[in-house]
């Protein structure tokens, strides 16, 4: 079974957003990746169960509890989610069948697996349930979940204030225009609640947690935010209209990434504001080596070591447009040497670098390549 799962996992996310329109929405959201790992986890338990009877399925249940806690939060009946599991196993068993048939395992050993798939996703569906009532048990009657379920809400699609304006009331929050989202390292501190502000909405019980400041984040806030954070670090998004937030947190995670990767620096606190052209530049790695690959095309004969001293010198020239000393002192080469590389580049690249687009798409292709070759040590 296991070399038909990730064709298996591609063709349940096709028919179940199909079916269902809001996962879809939930896909291209802020939780996507947790979403995905649950849906592995599910398959995955499924085949290892088979090959490994006792094995331990702790990661899986707490995911499909998670799953069971965004329905009642977003306010869907449970229905919804168990009708996805019951299609997601009915592609399976079809997937199973044509297997069946090509190998030709006999109907009993079919029937037997569609017997223990059934019975799996009743498993499911109870392990969700659990998540399910656990938030309904409390029947949004606490604040603290009220406020949960709001900032599910404006994270999943742009909210409309009417739709909110009830919720904003049972919650006693406040709707603002502008908001700041904060992205968490994963393990929060178990004092970080305490430390946040009355008006600041979290989720710290998700793979990526994530804080909502109202308005921007002004002195007083860094303040409250860098005590309750005590050792923790997180990455503050752009302060946005509350219609954007997604896009803020996106933008947040993508920086805390970009720190991962050792192409921003760490600290406790870091601002996106800071990184925005690191964060455009470095969008779609893969297409910015495409772009630098056809505009460099001409120099690809030379060898690697005049390429990476030609491409280098020139980077320097187009991102500082400084005469051939200074250029030469960045390098720690004589200017002599510079313009001898510049006569070479304006040889080989001919018009491109005199045209605007190209030496745009040059200056912005090289950039990004330099700050991605921060984490190489190229």
């Amino acid at each position: 079974m296991r070399p038909e799962l990730p064709g298996l996992m591609k063709e349940i996310g096709a028919e179940v957003t199909r079916a269902y329109p809001v996962y879809g929405r939930l896909l291209n959201g802020p939780n996507a990746a947790a979403i995905r790992q649950g849906v592995e986890q599910a398959l995955y338990a499924f085949v290892d169960r088979v090959a490994e009877p006792g094995k331990n399925a702790a990661l899986r249940d707490e995911l499909l509890r998670k799953f069971g806690r965004v329905e009642a939060y977003e306010g869907r009946e449970l229905d919804t989610l168990q009708g996805a599991y019951r299609l997601g196993a009915r592609i399976a068993l079809r997937r199973a069948k044509a297997l069946g048939q090509q190998y030709q395992l006999s109907p009993t050993l079919i029937l037997a697996f569609a017997d223990t798939l059934f019975a799996y996703v009743e498993e499911l569906e109870r392990i969700s349930r659990e998540g399910y009532a656990e938030v309904q048990s409390r029947a949004f009657s606490e604040v603290p979940a009220r406020r949960r379920r709001l900032l599910h809400l404006i994270l999943a699609a742009p909210p409309l204030p009417q739709t909110l304006t009830g919720l904003c009331e049972a919650a006693a929050w406040h709707l603002p225009t502008d908001v700041t989202m904060i992205a968490l390292r994963p393990s929060v501190p178990e004092h970080l609640e305490a430390g946040l502000a009355d008006d600041v909405l979290f989720d710290l019980d998700v793979p990526q947690p994530h804080l909502l400041v109202p308005g921007s984040l002004t002195p007083e806030r860094l303040t409250m935010l860098e005590a309750a954070l005590a050792g923790s670090h997180a990455v503050v998004g752009l302060t946005v209209p509350l219609t954007q937030a997604a896009d803020s947190i996106r933008w947040a995670r993508r920086v805390l990434h970009l720190i991962d990767e050792g192409v921003v620096a760490d600290a406790p606190v870091v601002r996106c504001e800071d990184h925005l052209v690191t964060l455009w530049l470095l969008s779609d790695p893969a297409l910015v080596s495409h772009i630098a690959a056809g505009e460099l095309a001409p120099i690809d004969g030379l060898s690697a070591s005049r390429r990476d001293r030609l491409v280098n010198t020139l980077r320097v020239h187009i991102s500082t447009r400084a005469p051939a000393e200074q250029v030469g002192k960045l390098l720690g080469v004589h200017a002599q040497t510079v313009r001898y590389r510049l006569r070479s580049l304006d040889s080989l690249l001919g018009d491109r670098l005199a045209d605007p687009d190209h030496r745009f798409a040059l200056e912005a292709s090289l950039r990004a390549l330099h700050l991605l070759s921060r984490d190489t040590g190229a």
